[in-house]
């Protein structure tokens, strides 16, 4: 069950397409996977259309560019979706939400970090680094807060991190104000995908040696 969502402001910057391309694709995708976000945001979109037409209010080009994009994305043929449906690790596959499954096949593979972690970066043109990342049962990140922000969609299993349980579709918001240790005890694991816009300050134990060197990971 989905308990953590986009906040107000987050979702009407998504409808008025003022935010930025990493948290637009976040909540694009928690949309994909919430009936309840999805669902206010079509109320939003048709206040936002009466406010506009009540007073003539020229749309915003950012926005109508979101919407050109939106319709031309690839369609279904013949049942068969356009798109990878599926990314895969290890044998298994999970099921991707409509708006990530375009980077299914522009990943280079996955790469084995510490312990029972695996990290599939993605390239999306922008400030920051986004990836998908596996966690195998009993896996954890080291302890960590954040030189900024975070942005992190639960896409299959759940985990914890010491502040409170995620589940799948889960949309969670971490910066400075926080310090963490991601870890699952799921026997399926935990797939999430993670925007960071700076990279991770570690708090303890022997990561914390990698602090002066972040930035080069961060690359």
């Amino acid at each position: 069950m989905i308990k953590l969502h986009p906040s107000y402001a987050q979702l009407e910057r998504y409808v008025e397409g003022s935010c930025n391309a990493g948290e637009g694709l976040i909540v694009s995708a928690h949309l994909d996977m919430c009936l309840q976000c999805r669902s206010k945001v079509t109320e939003m979109e048709n206040s936002l259309a009466d406010k506009m037409l009540a007073n003539q209010v020229p749309l915003d080009p950012a926005y109508a560019e979101m919407c050109r994009k939106i319709v031309e994305l690839p369609a279904e043929i013949g049942g068969t979706p356009a798109l990878h449906q599926t990314l895969e690790l290890d044998g298994r596959q999970f099921t991707l939400p409509r708006a990530l499954r375009r980077y299914a096949s522009q990943i280079n593979g996955w790469s084995h970090m510490v312990g029972k972690l695996w990290q599939a970066r993605v390239d999306l043109g922008i400030d920051g680094r986004a990836d998908f990342i596996y966690m195998e049962k009993g896996g954890s990140v080291p302890e960590h807060t954040h030189r900024g922000s975070e942005l992190t969609l639960v896409l299959d299993g759940e985990f914890s991190d010491g502040l409170r349980d995620y589940d799948t579709g889960d949309f969670i918001l971490c910066d400075g104000r926080h310090t963490h240790m991601p870890h699952t005890d799921a026997d399926e694991g935990c797939l999430v995908f993670s925007i960071v816009d700076q990279p991770l300050h570690f708090t303890s134990g022997l990561a914390r040696l990698l602090n002066p060197f972040s930035h080069l990971f961060f690359k």
